[in-house]
């Protein structure tokens, strides 16, 4: 899929110059001085995010408009230094592993309130639309600020969604957007975006849409040894889903604001297997219904004290259900339900001109009860958690030198109405973030950070029957990371605006949590067990040309190198060697064109040849794998409204790849959209 990459604090500039110029235009006679007016515009976006001491990736506004995808999972995947599991096409799991930290170790917020999962510790992006995100950030370790929730303080990277905010204009009181995608895999996805404005100070907005697609496709096999030997199709990827979504923003008249979301996620679909052997059909199904209720408050106390209030209530079910095992009570059929309070308070007070200090405070409250098939003989432990976090930061912030420190306090407390629990755990982690410009352009950017932070074993890892171990230690990590940033903009010239930022980084993990196969597959054992180093270098850049005739070039390049090497037992026969599934190497070339109404995206995604498993054998050798990817649009303007087609060919070339090894990914295949704003 061809997309609009973002790698420097901020996007390619182009596109969003290009609509800019379309929505401001009254004749052709003004549509350069208009233009270099948003030029110089984005130029200082792009200088204040510039001074972030942690590595920050954006797609926003016109840029996700772009984008060939369906979910933020197909979004991300040319973010550097990301790793995409994905278990099988449009239906399957999707999840991200930043610089090699793992899974769990990414947060996930929605408009600043983190997507909680103490069941597994993941989080599946494949969940999520782009139909109602207005921005996508990804952060390595933290925002780059002391004031945020606790929780923007206790992970390893954090990926931040931000939902379409209501935007009126003058003497208007409605916007919307209703689309209709259609293509490959048998998809069929309209949406509707509604936002009305119910007064000056307050606003409302729904999104929802429904998806089903058949999730069928061709694919290759090898059996190991004679190479491509069987073109098999893909069954059981299907999905039904549907979402909706209903927000209120206000504001009063004391300078404060709120907002409440409503969030509702149903879906039904098949879960394809492995394709080991001839086992290409799965039966296994799984049901979905994920549903929260959040609130947030912002209010300036003068200059300074600044108050952030967020609350949040979840409650999620699934249901798993395999035909094809049979237990005591009938087929295998498990139910969980997961329940999340999460309250937070985060205080700011500004000492004097260039001294912050704040203070965040979060408490939130897991549960999770099962109804297994096997209950009479298994029972589940039902775990209980009871997890507070307590930030202490400060910010020293001087003209051309910023520095910030934090120290995260975490008191978690489990209880089970059964067995062992894994009682209560203290943890206290620092970390550090410096940003300097070394000279007196603002262009030039060089920083570093420290963080040291943990991840929790998650309610699976702990206690799940046959599975949990309730003594296992949290995972530890460390990360350092020292890079720069440089971005340009030039006025009257043919190249109009240029960025590049490169870090390298160090990372380790002690006591990391893995799964040993016992007496049978249905029996593993949870052990603390290995330590990992990982270092690694990140380059991207990206450059925005305009042409005579109103044509506007996006060009970007992305590179990442990782080394992230098993260092658990020198006596190991995989000892320094790569752990499973991260490429050495792997990069994205991007390339957009604009010309009035048309827009054309070419992209080429490359990855490294990786190994299946810790020992780096030939027999556990996957081969590297690349796609092409093009896309065409045309967008006219009809009674008032925007009008947009889109056409995209994905994995032009049917490049034959696994993402995970025995889930094959979709050769070529297409997709259409027609969306109109009103």
């Amino acid at each position: 899929m061809s997309i609009c990459f973002v790698a420097i604090h901020g996007s390619f500039c182009g596109n969003l110059q290009a609509r800019g110029v379309d929505t401001v235009r009254t004749s052709k006679d003004s549509l350069k001085n208009h233009h270099l007016k948003e030029v110089s515009i984005r130029a200082a976006r792009l200088s204040l995010r510039n001074t972030s001491a942690t590595p920050v990736q954006i797609l926003k506004g016109a840029d996700l408009e772009k984008l060939n995808s369906l979910s933020v999972a197909d979004a991300i995947r040319f973010f550097s230094g990301v790793q995409l599991k994905d278990y099988g096409g449009i239906g399957g799991l999707k999840t991200v592993n930043v610089r090699s930290l793992g899974t769990n170790h990414v947060a996930v917020f929605y408009d600043g309130v983190e997507f909680g999962n103490a069941q597994n510790g993941q989080v599946d992006l494949g969940k999520f639309s782009l139909d109602n995100i207005e921005e996508i950030d990804l952060y390595n370790a933290q925002k780059s600020t002391i004031f945020q929730p606790a929780k923007g303080f206790a992970a390893g990277a954090s990926l931040y969604l931000v939902a379409k905010q209501p935007n009126f204009e003058l003497g208007s009181r409605t916007n919307g957007k209703l689309s209709f995608k259609t293509g490959s895999f048998g998809l069929v996805n309209p949406s509707l975006l509604w936002q009305y404005k119910l007064s000056d100070n307050l606003y409302s907005s729904i999104s929802t849409e429904v998806m089903h697609a058949n999730g069928r496709y061709k694919f290759r096999t090898t059996n190991g040894i004679n190479g491509y030997d069987t073109t098999a199709i893909r069954h059981n990827g299907d999905i039904d889903a549907q979402r909706i979504e209903a927000g209120l923003y206000g504001k009063l008249k004391d300078s404060s604001s709120w907002t409440l979301k409503g969030y509702l996620y149903h879906s039904d679909r098949g879960l394809p297997g492995p394709t080991v052997g001839n086992n290409f059909n799965s039966k296994q199904r799984q049901t979905e219904r994920d549903a929260f209720v959040q609130s947030s408050y912002n209010k300036k106390f003068g200059k300074s004290y600044s108050l952030m209030l967020s609350a949040k209530y979840t409650d999620d079910h699934t249901r798993y259900f395999d035909p094809e095992i049979t237990t005591t009570r009938g087929l295998l059929e498990d139910k969980y339900d997961e329940r999340e309070l999460y309250l937070s308070a985060a205080n700011k007070f500004h000492i004097n001109s260039f001294w912050d200090i704040a203070l965040s405070v979060d408490y939130q409250r897991n549960t999770l009860d099962a109804t297994q098939n096997d209950s009479a003989q298994y029972r589940f432990v039902r775990p209980v958690r009871n997890n507070v976090l307590t930030v202490l930061a400060t910010e020293l912030h001087f003209k051309r030198f910023n520095a910030q420190a934090s120290l995260l306090g975490t008191f978690v407390n489990d209880q089970v109405d059964t067995l062992q629990a894994a009682g209560k755990k203290t943890e206290y982690t620092p970390s550090v973030l410096l940003s300097w410009q070394p000279f007196d352009s603002p262009d030039f950017r060089l920083r570093s950070f420290y963080k040291s932070i943990f991840r929790l074993p998650s309610f699976n890892d702990l206690y799940y029957t046959f599975i949990g171990n309730s003594l296992l230690r949290p995972e530890y990590t460390k990360q350092y990371d020292v890079g720069f940033t440089y971005n340009k903009t030039f006025r009257q010239h043919t190249l109009i605006y240029f960025a590049v930022q490169a870090d390298a980084y160090y990372n380790t993990v002690k006591d990391k949590i893995v799964a040993i196969p016992g007496l049978n597959l249905a029996r593993w054992t949870m052990y603390n067990l290995g330590k990992v180093h990982i270092r690694g270098l990140e380059i991207n850049s990206q450059a925005t040309w305009q042409l005579p005739g109103e044509v506007f070039i996006n060009t970007g390049i992305s590179y990442t190198y990782q080394k992230a090497i098993d260092v658990t037992n020198p006596t190991d026969i995989n000892y320094k060697q790569q752990i499973p599934y991260t490429p050495l190497n792997s990069g994205s070339v991007l390339v957009g064109a604009e010309w009035r109404k048309f827009t054309f995206n070419y992209s080429y995604m490359y990855v490294d040849s990786r190994y299946d498993s810790k020992e780096n054998s030939p027999d556990n050798y996957l081969q590297p794998w690349y796609t092409h990817d093009v896309s065409f649009s045309y967008t006219t303007n009809y009674n008032k409204h925007k009008i947009k087609f889109t056409g995209e060919v994905n994995n032009v070339f049917s490049q034959y790849n696994y993402i995970t090894l025995n889930y094959p990914m979709p050769e070529r295949n297409y997709r259409f959209t027609i969306s109109s704003t009103f």
